[in-house]
């Protein structure tokens, strides 16, 4: 089963998570968050790829799941949030990994089991699926509710995939 990195892109904070996908359950490998800061904004992006690229140097995930942008009311910060997106995106392509993206409504649907759940109940439910004792900061828990996702709609392909005759 393999090793996934879940990224929650943003310019100013980026929050990743690594869980091992395993059979009997997911299990919670690193998380954290990349702090670009109020700098300039060409480096920090440079700060989010170079961050992931050493993320994925040293924790060595299989597969990539993003959040993908969702639409902002205030289009100058939608376009910083979708250039920060793509400079995670390099960081992970840089490396041949595969990158699955998922809606933030995906994303609570499949941790939560609603798709208008809030920040709190992601959190929440992040520590009790992964068994972590620690409350975990904001985008922590938004990125390891992105590899969650992953891992359960993964799970489900691979089940489709063997009932229906096409293999694992």
């Amino acid at each position: 089963m393999p090793r996934i990195l879940g990224i929650d892109p943003g310019s100013r904070i980026t929050g990743y998570g690594i869980i091992d996908s395993r059979k009997n359950g997911n299990v919670h490998v690193f998380s954290g968050c990349i702090k670009a800061g109020d700098g300039p904004f060409p480096e920090r992006l440079r700060i989010i790829f170079d961050g992931l690229v050493t993320v994925i140097e040293v924790h060595e995930p299989e597969e990539i799941a993003i959040e993908t942008v969702f639409m902002h009311r205030n289009a100058d910060s939608a376009l910083k949030l979708g250039q920060a997106r793509g400079a995670a995106l390099c960081a992970c392509l840089a490396r041949a990994l595969p990158v699955s993206e998922y809606s933030p409504r995906e994303v609570k649907l499949a941790t939560v089991g609603t798709g208008n759940a809030d920040k709190a109940q992601v959190q929440y439910m992040v520590r009790v699926l992964l068994n972590l004792s620690e409350i975990l900061q904001q985008d922590t828990a938004d990125a390891l509710a992105v590899a969650l996702c992953h891992s359960h709609s993964r799970a489900t392909r691979v089940n489709i995939a063997r009932a229906t005759g096409g293999g694992a």
